[in-house]
């Protein structure tokens, strides 16, 4: 799931993918020490995204100068990616609510 994202776009650089605890699912990039660090800081993006709000978070953008940071979440996982900047924002989040559609009803099926 993880590496099909990013290798569907130019603009997506990483996708992680958390459980429900934000435990690490499966992450695009191959080093073990990035993927770790990619899975602490989407899991603390949601947290923090959370916490401003009085309820859970579905969507999650954060914009730089120099790219964005992206995460869809249900009760089941999260999937965050970061892109470049020029990556269209309701193109990402589409993406990114379709992949956790399926990625949803493979958990449920199984």
């Amino acid at each position: 799931m993880a590496g099909r994202l990013r290798d569907g776009s130019i603009d997506v650089e990483a996708v992680v993918v958390l459980d429900a605890a934000g435990g690490l699912v499966e992450a695009s990039c191959a080093d073990s020490g990035r993927r770790r660090e990619l899975g602490e800081l989407a899991r603390e993006l949601v947290e923090r995204a959370d916490a401003a709000s009085d309820e859970p978070v579905a969507q999650i953008e954060v914009q730089t100068a120099t790219g964005a940071v992206f995460a869809v979440r249900d009760h089941l996982h999260a999937i965050a990616c970061v892109t470049r900047r020029s990556a269209l924002p309701s193109l990402t989040l589409y993406d990114l609510g379709r992949a956790l559609a399926e990625l949803r009803a493979e958990t449920e099926a199984a």
